[in-house]
């Protein structure tokens, strides 16, 4: 199986492009960066009484197992691509896990109040930009190997797209927050954040 994948981009795809600009690498690269940056402060500063639960202790010791055995799996043979779909495939599973337990929080509360719809509205431009990106490239050089020779990266996409899709509507539509500017001397928040601002 694993040297079947290596070999699938120059059988199926000969003398085509390999659909990775140096944008995916400068992106992965910014995210590792970035993510390891929220990592460290989450060591070195005040976290009350919130821990990392033993459910994504377990999950991220599953993953990076995974991923380690894939790799010396991978490296006798150097079948890279395989390896690379395998690391596609974890990628878009962690997204989903990532992304559901707030979604299904909201769905339980009825309510955003707390959360940052912020991150979702850049991460959805992101996304858009990303499909755009692809779609110039495809006309450029007349295929669509941008979208099914990287499938990883065009699922990912459609996935988050989705999920900041789904997030918007909880935010604005289905839970939108109340405002009454004149609660408890706390003008323009919300009124659940004003009562727990007064307390």
């Amino acid at each position: 199986m694993a040297s079947s994948s290596a070999c699938r981009a120059p059988t199926r795809r000969p003398r085509t492009m390999i659909p990775v600009a140096a944008n995916d690498v400068a992106f992965s690269l910014h995210a590792v960066a970035l993510t390891a940056f929220t990592l460290f402060q989450v060591f070195i500063y005040e976290r009350g009484n919130q821990k990392i639960s033993k459910v994504c202790i377990s999950i991220t010791a599953i993953v990076w197992t995974a991923a380690i055995v894939c790799l010396i799996v991978a490296w006798p043979k150097s079948n890279w691509l395989w390896l690379i779909d395998v690391f596609n495939s974890i990628q878009v599973g962690m997204t989903a896990i990532k992304y559901i337990p707030q979604a299904v929080m909201n769905f339980k509360r009825k309510s955003t109040i707390g959360w940052s719809i912020g991150n979702i509205l850049l991460d959805l431009t992101g996304g858009v930009l990303n499909f755009g990106q692809m779609g110039v490239q495809s006309i450029d050089q007349h295929t669509l190997v941008n979208f099914y020779g990287n499938i990883g990266k065009t699922l990912l996409s459609l996935e988050v797209v989705f999920f900041d899709v789904l997030f918007i509507i909880q935010h604005y539509v289905l839970y939108p927050a109340k405002r009454d500017e004149n609660v408890d001397g706390y003008p323009g928040l919300p009124v659940e954040v004003k009562h727990v601002a007064a307390a």
